[in-house]
């Protein structure tokens, strides 16, 4: 075991961080995906740090194979465009980069300051960045080209006692940002982990502070939920805790007063794991079992289709799904049930001719007499 060390006020070294060898963290080095390593090598060979952070580490240390590799550097967005030509710079005020290696996207953020606190947007150093993480177990720096973790807050530790634990303070964590508590519940049921009680308790107290967030902040949540394989577990925890009446409120409403369609809800969203899901499938789950639920559907067509959107829509509010996903959703679910969409008739205009407009009969004569004269 290795140790970081930093520069303190009065020029003494500071152990600031412990470094976890190969063998010490237990990562196998063919679980880390290849082109996530191809960037990291890249802006290292440029003359930059670079590692993979967050949740992909955590994985990585539990033996799972990730499915997104976010990266980490001390290069700003301009220098890591400049080096990547397959890449665009996104967001207004927290520009990150997207690498684009076919249809698969990689994020690299720039590590921030605490300058303006733990949302700010100064860039900064590793020493600083790790204090703006959310919990310990996704605050891990990995280095595959060395393979070592860097780990500042004893997130292995404590991944190995299976908790989640913050690492900003309780007193600030949610009112920074009320989408944490979402997360806290998420990362709990998906790997297993507890919840200390000095979190719930917290989360308890402050869960209306998520009446704040904009839909499109539940909705990009509720997405990377639904397309996860731990889409029940997390929905049911969630529940349990309070927080699913913030995230689609009608769907907690029923699941409270009537036991058989939470057994089916849950179940709906449990047989989305391991799927090869067509679009808009993740999203149907929210709201299949309700329309079952206030109508019985008999084969053949319907006119009334607009309605029924409209319906499937407000039963995920807050949320604002794409029209086309929850659309592609809905005619599936109809399909399944052998009903098909009416199109509404539209009367078409009849030709000049039909209609008596002499007006216009003339004006049609006088084109064909000119083309046949230009033919000739």
């Amino acid at each position: 075991m290795r140790y970081r060390y930093s520069a303190g006020k009065n020029g003494k070294l500071i152990k600031k961080a412990v470094i976890y060898t190969c063998e010490e963290h237990g990562i196998n080095f063919s679980d880390v995906d290849a082109e996530a390593v191809s960037i990291i090598r890249k802006l290292k060979h440029s003359g930059f740090d670079a590692y993979i952070v967050g949740g992909a580490v955590r994985d990585l240390i539990l033996g799972k194979k990730p499915k997104d590799f976010d990266i980490v550097s001390n290069a700003s967005p301009a220098k890591i465009k400049k080096i990547f030509r397959n890449s665009r710079i996104i967001g207004r005020r927290f520009r990150l980069v997207h690498i684009f290696f076919g249809e698969r996207i990689f994020e690299v953020s720039t590590f921030r300051s605490l300058k303006e606190g733990n949302t700010g947007n100064i860039f900064g150093t590793m020493d600083e960045d790790v204090f703006r993480r959310d919990f310990t177990m996704n605050a891990l720096y990995y280095d595959p080209e060395q393979q070592i973790v860097v780990d500042y807050i004893d997130g292995i530790k404590d991944i190995r006692k299976r908790q989640v634990k913050p690492v900003i303070s309780l007193s600030k964590i949610f009112k920074d940002d009320p989408v944490r508590m979402i997360r806290a519940v998420k990362y709990a049921a998906a790997t297993g982990f507890s919840l200390p009680l000095g979190l719930k308790l917290k989360i308890a107290s402050q869960s209306g502070l998520i009446e704040s967030v904009s839909p499109s902040r539940l909705t990009e949540e509720i997405s990377k939920i639904i397309h996860s394989n731990r889409a029940a577990s997390i929905v049911d925890l969630l529940d349990k805790m309070g927080l699913y009446n913030y995230l689609q409120p009608q769907a907690a409403k029923m699941m409270r007063s009537d036991a058989a369609f939470r057994k089916r809800y849950l179940k709906t969203m449990n047989a989305l794991n391991g799927v090869e899901k067509y679009r808009g499938q993740a999203l149907g789950s929210l709201f299949f079992d309700y329309l079952d639920t206030v109508s019985e559907w008999k084969p053949g067509p319907i006119e009334n289709y607009k309605e029924i959107f409209n319906t499937a829509r407000a039963f995920v509010l807050p949320m604002n799904p794409p029209r086309f996903e929850l659309g592609s959703a809905l005619r599936k679910f109809l399909s399944a049930r052998g009903i098909t969409i009416k199109k509404p008739h539209v009367e078409r205009p009849k030709p000049a001719q039909e209609t008596g407009d002499a007006g216009a009969v003339i004006k049609r004569k006088k084109r064909k007499k000119r083309k046949e004269t230009v033919t000739d």
